[in-house]
């Protein structure tokens, strides 16, 4: 069963008693229009983050919460609650408070999770930091949210959090506190908080509405700098709950999560869906790892597994796959890229998935719009992302006219319910570009909607590159490239690749007398400056760009060269 909820408030006497089932089902009534809205007899929760958390905590306190498998650590419902509460204290008592920016920076780890529970509990705004980020991009989302606080790792893999944070320090005069997870600071704030009256907590948690801004995720934008989108309790919260209710998760699944935790694919479709369950959190390893996801499936019996297509490419042909009981497994999510269809059946029947969803989404609709169910056919979860999720609406429209179309035709895809953001953090002019008038978030992809509602995306309006489930888009890269000395034009474009689908390539325009540049010289020039994945692994130096009549760039002509170019061997990595 699901964490117990309130009911709804009993309906008025004046509601309408529902038509008759000869009117329902008449063919004449059925809309041609591709608009679709999801009923449901479940209500959608009016909790705050924290909160629900509670409930769970009274409903589950024995039941695993939270397994971080890489250091054997974990954690009970009780225990959670406990430690979510005692950090929560820390950070009022350090001066944190209703609405405050507080960052976080680091790789999967349960630190993470509790400060994502403890922020929510006293009405702070998480700033969830990409942790590939350099510390040029930190600067920028340090600044444009007005962060007064970060917690961070020290250091992971290449990236040395601490110094990336100390240089850009000077030029962020906002942050007033920086905490290293796991550090004297970090232990001092669960302390204190232990120490503290909890009634201080109750009291701040007694202020907070659940139509809070309560997280702001970073998306990259098309006109440079990434756009905070901002999201509230009511968002997150409602959307991982109807998540795990299409999941069918009750407080006996547990759900393995190697996507991260910076995105809502690992805050909210995993935190979120398996706290207002009951269900078990468990982290495999701090970043993807394939052989560490098979065994700590097979570890803990997980039975959801979380990724994106190439994720599971990499776990099915991993060579130790066969060692690996993976029966407790009956479904999971892909999501973040379309799936092959080979994929597909094999995650079902090596893996045994039988239920696995495909959803669709983005951040700024919290993410999650629409969704598979368990019984659909493996046709369906290969061609399309399913139909609208619970409370959610959806309509295909005419990017010109705005006016929706007839079922078939394609069109801008945009989403409408309790999902969408509040808005982009101190930008209320791209915020009106995104969502309109009415409260429809405009998508940007291009959809077809089928005389039963499921939806197939088949392309996008925008130039978005998918890398491997992550968005890029090329105008950031673009204007970070233009900062190269030598560069006179630069233009960013996707080219097919077998591992991640897309890669970056670049078409570059050098000034006179430049000296030569190659990929490896663009990638020593990004290095340190951007995150890996916004790193082009292709250069192409043209004297040039494909123009139309009116001047503009022709990119679908850069990306017919490039296909070309790729299939002659002409381009080098």
């Amino acid at each position: 069963m699901s964490v117990p909820h309130p009911p709804p408030s009993s309906s008025p006497s004046s509601v309408p008693s529902a038509p008759s089932a000869s009117y329902a089902s008449s063919a004449s009534y059925a809309s041609s229009a591709s608009y679709a809205s999801g009923t449901s007899d479940v209500p959608l929760l009016g909790d705050t983050i924290g909160e629900n958390l509670d409930r769970a905590v009274r409903a589950f306190p024995g039941r695993d919460a939270l397994v971080e498998v890489a250091t054997g650590r974990r954690w009970t419902y009780a225990q959670f609650g406990e430690d979510v509460a005692a950090l929560a204290l820390g950070l009022l008592e350090l001066g944190i408070a209703k609405g405050d920016r507080v960052g976080i920076w680091a790789p999967n780890q349960a630190e993470w999770t509790l400060l994502q529970y403890a922020t929510a509990k006293i009405g702070a705004i998480l700033v969830t930091v990409n942790p590939a980020y350099r510390s040029h991009e930190l600067a920028y989302v340090v600044r444009q949210s007005g962060m007064r606080m970060l917690a961070a790792a020290e250091r992971f893999k290449t990236s040395d959090y601490a110094a990336m944070i100390e240089e850009v320090r000077p030029d962020c005069p906002g942050l007033e506190h920086v905490v290293l997870l796991g550090g004297d600071r970090w232990n001092g704030l669960l302390e204190r908080g232990r120490a503290a009256d909890p009634a201080r907590l109750a009291a701040a948690q007694a202020e907070l509405s659940c139509d809070d801004p309560v997280n702001i995720q970073y998306t990259s934008g098309t006109t440079g700098f990434p756009k905070g989108a901002t999201l509230s309790h009511h968002n997150i919260l409602n959307n991982g709950y109807f998540v795990g209710e299409l999941c069918h998760y009750t407080e006996r699944d547990r759900v393995c999560i190697p996507v991260p935790l910076y995105h809502c694919f690992g805050m909210v479709m995993g935190a979120l869906a398996c706290t207002s369950h009951g269900a078990a959190m468990v982290l495999p390893a701090p970043s993807f790892d394939p052989a560490a996801t098979l065994a700590a499936v097979a570890a803990e019996a997980c039975t959801s597994l979380y990724g994106v297509p190439t994720m599971f490419i990499a776990e099915l042909a991993e060579p130790g796959f066969g060692d690996h009981d993976l029966s407790s497994l009956r479904t999971g999510i892909m999501a973040g890229s379309p799936c092959p269809v080979e994929v597909m059946k094999e995650v079902i029947d090596r893996m045994g998935m039988t239920e696995v969803a495909i959803c669709y989404g983005m951040t700024e609709t919290s993410p999650v719009s629409t969704q598979t169910r368990a019984d659909d056919s493996l046709e369906r979860r290969v061609t399309t992302v399913g139909r609208v999720g619970p409370h959610l609406e959806v309509k295909v429209v005419d990017p010109e006219s705005g006016r929706t179309v007839p079922r078939g035709t394609p069109g801008e895809l945009c989403t409408r319910g309790y999902s969408v953001m509040l808005g982009y953090w101190d930008e209320p002019e791209k915020t009106a570009e995104a969502v309109d008038a009415a409260r429809w978030m405009h998508t940007g992809d291009l959809a077809v909607m089928d005389e039963h509602g499921y939806l197939s995306i088949t392309g996008r309006i925008k130039d978005m590159v998918i890398r491997g489930g992550e968005n890029l888009y090329p105008r950031e890269i673009e204007e970070f490239l233009h900062s190269h000395p030598d560069v006179l034009d630069v233009q960013v474009i996707g080219v097919p690749d077998e591992k991640y689908g897309e890669e970056l390539m670049a078409w570059v325009r050098m000034r006179e007398g430049a000296p030569p540049v190659t990929p490896a010289t663009v990638r020593a020039y990004c290095a340190g400056r951007l995150a890996h994945f916004k790193i082009p692994r292709y250069v192409h130096v043209v004297d040039a760009f494909p123009m139309t009549v009116t001047g503009k760039i022709r990119k679908v002509e850069m990306r017919e060269t490039a296909a070309r170019l790729l299939a002659e061997g002409a381009l080098i990595p």
